[in-house]
């Protein structure tokens, strides 16, 4: 372990500052062609050094480059810094390069026409190119850079297999002879409850160490190895493992159930699938993300007198605090306090967690009314702002229940490779639980959303969503 340990943070550093610096010289040279391809007298400019300096030209300099990252980071090229091929790279510069050029266009160019159709698609075509290929030999240049590192062994993903049997041994070998452009280290293998040791003498680490064997050697990735591919024992060792955070990956071999609507990373090296990503690209995941934080900015300004109106008839209605927090269980597992508008009396759970039923006669009168608009739900889109939640995914469990749903259902696992959310599949197509089997047949409608995730799904089941607040069939 005493190869130099790789920085993704740093990486996606050198990529955004050379898409600054290319994005400034691309535009930059576009404007030096853009002054002489048009009529010196639309501009009224009488050299290129007074129009290049003028207070128009230096603002735009400043602020185009800077709006062009907002459109790399939301293609997600940022993500996954390591491992990028070639035809990746080219694909995706190409499109953000037509993107921008589109943008710039309608916000920039769109009052410099000249009347000559073909001057107007030369300086698109200009614009284009200079776009692209500035930004593609940037990123060129820190690919290669990684490349050359891994290459000569320099840099190296720490690994530590959970598996310690002979076919543990033989993942292993492949990961690090493997064709992959990455290479990697192994820190050691896990002990698997059940499983005969592998005996070579040179130890391993049990179950309840791997948390601290992660923290203390910098581990990059989990690999699960078991001697038999169980689909149940894998995702009781998920299970375990979301809570640290790391890349959980598997090969998938006849593993079709977990890993069939999961994406390969690497097509080079051995194929092995992320468990703890889901099934959304890069930029789908980043387009999604952005929606959420300015959906609920705009429903928090806009819906603020709502939630003062709301407040006043709670507090009318009953005794108690006006918005109920509750811990609840997030992405990866992490916990976190999720806010509602309280719909029922204080002390409903005084005697322990409960599932709230049909006439439950815990839930206030005014309580029942916003449950049935879904209006108690409004205080989460702070959470989703927060980064706790997102605005469609499947519905946060609490860890009293998701211990019981994940012994009858070991599936409910996958569910935490997702922030949950305020609306779901299966919240609008089955509703409210009131029980274990019935959270546990409401979870089928996760797994497939799981499994079709998608910003086209999440519109529609944000439609569906409206219509059932609108209808009032929320209960």
């Amino acid at each position: 372990m005493n190869k130099k340990r790789i920085s993704p943070l740093a990486q996606q550093l050198r990529y955004v500052i050379l898409d600054l610096v290319s994005g400034a010289l691309a535009f930059g040279i576009f404007n030096v062609v853009r002054y002489y391809l048009l009529p010196e007298s639309h501009y009224g400019y009488r050299t290129l050094w007074i129009y290049l300096f003028s207070t128009k030209l230096v603002v735009e300099q400043c602020v185009v480059p800077v709006a062009m990252l907002g459109i790399y980071w939301l293609s997600g090229y940022y993500n996954l810094p390591f491992g990028k091929s070639r035809l990746q790279e080219l694909t995706t510069t190409s499109f953000t390069a037509l993107i921008n050029t589109v943008l710039i266009y309608l916000v920039l160019l769109i009052n410099d026409q000249t009347g000559h159709r073909i001057i107007n698609y030369e300086l698109i075509a200009i614009l284009f190119g200079v776009l692209f290929i500035f930004t593609y030999l940037g990123r060129l240049i820190v690919t290669t850079y990684a490349t050359e590192h891994f290459r000569q062994d320099q840099w190296h993903f720490r690994t530590l297999i959970i598996g310690n049997s002979g076919a543990s041994r033989i993942v292993a070998e492949k990961l690090v002879k493997g064709p992959s452009r990455v290479r990697y280290t192994i820190g050691g293998f896990v002990n698997i409850p059940g499983e005969c040791p592998f005996n070579d003498g040179k130890g391993a680490i049990e179950l309840e160490e791997v948390e601290e064997t992660c923290k203390r050697l910098g581990i990059d990735q989990l690999i699960l190895a078991p001697e038999v591919y169980n689909e149940e024992k894998v995702l009781n060792l998920v299970y375990r493992l979301f809570p640290l955070e790391i890349p959980i990956k598997i090969s998938p071999d006849t593993f079709s159930f977990v890993t069939s609507a999961i994406r390969l990373k690497d097509i080079y090296g051995e194929p092995f699938v992320d468990l703890a990503s889901p099934v959304m690209s890069e930029a789908s995941r980043n387009i999604k993300r952005t929606f959420d934080v300015a959906v609920s900015i705009l429903v928090l300004l806009v819906l603020s007198p709502l939630f003062g109106i709301l407040a006043w008839i709670i507090s009318r209605g009953s005794k108690g605090r006006v918005i109920y927090t509750q811990e609840r269980i997030g992405l990866h597992q992490k916990p976190f306090l999720i806010y509602k508008f309280r719909t029922m009396y204080n002390d409903a759970e005084a005697s322990g967690p409960q599932l709230s039923e049909a006439n439950d006669p815990r839930i206030t009168p005014t309580g029942r009314w916003l449950r049935k608009y879904r209006l108690d739900e409004l205080p989460q889109f702070w959470n989703v702002l927060k980064g706790d939640m997102s605005i469609v995914g499947p519905r946060p469990e609490r860890e009293h229940f998701i211990k019981q749903i994940v012994k009858q259902a070991p599936y409910y696992t996958l569910v935490c490779q997702v922030r949950p959310g305020i609306t779901s599949w299966g919240m609008v197509k089955y509703g409210y639980a009131s029980s274990v089997a019935q959270m546990v047949e409401r979870t089928r409608y996760d797994l497939i959303y799981l499994g079709n995730m998608s910003l086209s799904v999440d519109i529609k089941i944000l439609i569906y969503t409206v219509r059932t607040v609108v209808t009032g069939r929320g209960i």
